[in-house]
């Protein structure tokens, strides 16, 4: 059938980095068309792909058939509703939209097009998320109780750029939370309740850049946390069970990775260091046993690959738009209950 023709809306950090290097790397793929303002920019990277100044040129090509929107936050909805209406299959770099009637309306209309519409979570497939969703769903852990993720970073400066504007969709809730909520909707489903306290710490900051949000799942709590001003994080991932404990601390290294310009198929590609991998602590009553669990290799690529098949082959897309609008729902329920300093129950 031929490879899918892919046009590509924004090149900036996610267009250049977790987006281009992937589609080129695989077979079945073949990027053909970019909306930039800086062709120098694209050019540098791909040389012989065709750069255009507005999406109207990509979406009016009758010969591509996916287009990925790399643009900011605030344009997600309008560009995918543009893609879908144009006939073509969409991907939408998460947060799916800003707010979930958007995503509503963009799923029906997808239905209506008969095309798909999908969201790059792709830190589904990051090494560490991959290990913990091995060791819960073969029961490791047992009954899981407490799982408790953290994405801590140290920026105390505020930088020029729209994710740290006041704009709607900005903010380290909607970046670095879609992630968190995501991989926590993967693993436990929909919540009872969301409480959470969500602000800006940094002085000059005008968006919130700190978050701490529980899920509430029966006598499970999950907690999803980022902070800003974070000079030496703890552990990424803690979570404890009836049978253990299991706790990891660094981040996965395919955004180093693609930022270096490597590319999937690269040697060690998504592998962990060893001193790295994490902890896994089990044993009867009072006894504790240690030992070091080897780290799943990360895969970005399997997401474009889950796309290929659900284009070509009808099968379920690697992350459904219906999964992406769980995120903004959470998303949501935590503004308004850091807003009204409640618990919001679904």
């Amino acid at each position: 059938m031929g490879n899918i023709k892919v046009g590509l809306i924004g090149y900036g950090l996610s267009g250049s980095v977790f987006h281009a290097p992937i589609i080129r790397s695989l077979k079945g793929f073949e990027l053909v068309k970019v909306v930039s303002s800086d062709p120098d920019k694209v050019h540098k990277d791909l040389a012989h792909v065709e750069v255009v100044a507005n999406e109207e040129q990509l979406l009016n090509d009758a010969g591509i058939e996916l287009v990925v929107i790399a643009a900011p936050n605030l344009q997600h909805y309008d560009l995918a509703k543009r893609s879908l209406e144009a006939g073509k299959h969409t991907i939408v770099e998460k947060p799916f939209v800003i707010e979930s009637a958007e995503g509503e309306e963009l799923i029906r209309l997808a239905k209506q097009k008969n095309k798909i519409i999908s969201v790059y979570h792709n830190r589904r497939w990051d090494n560490d998320f991959l290990t913990i969703r091995s060791l819960i769903e073969h029961g490791k852990l047992g009954d899981i109780y407490t799982y408790e993720a953290h994405y801590d970073r140290y920026r105390p400066e505020v930088r020029d750029r729209w994710r740290e504007q006041s704009l709607q969709g900005s903010g380290v809730l909607y970046d670095l939370g879609s992630h968190l909520i995501d991989q926590a909707l993967c693993l436990f489903g929909f919540p009872e309740f969301v409480t959470a306290d969500v602000l800006s710490q940094r002085h000059e900051a005008s968006i919130d850049d700190y978050f701490h949000i529980v899920l509430g799942y029966g006598r499970m709590r999950v907690i999803l946390h980022s902070g800003s001003i974070v000079k030496n994080p703890g552990p990424h991932f803690q979570i404890h069970g009836s049978k253990g404990s299991f706790v990891k601390y660094g981040l996965d290294s395919q955004e180093d990775a693609l930022k270096s310009g490597l590319k999937p198929g690269a040697p060690l590609w998504g592998m962990d260091r060893e001193e790295w991998y994490g902890e896994l602590t089990f044993g009867e009553g009072d006894t504790a046993v240690k030992t070091k669990v080897e780290t799943i290799p990360g895969s970005y690529e399997a997401y474009y690959t889950g796309m290929y098949e659900a284009i070509r082959n009808r099968q379920p897309a690697p992350v459904t738009a219906e999964e992406a609008l769980h995120v903004i729902r959470v998303i949501e329920a935590a503004m308004k209950s850091s807003k009204e300093h409640n618990t919001v129950y679904f």
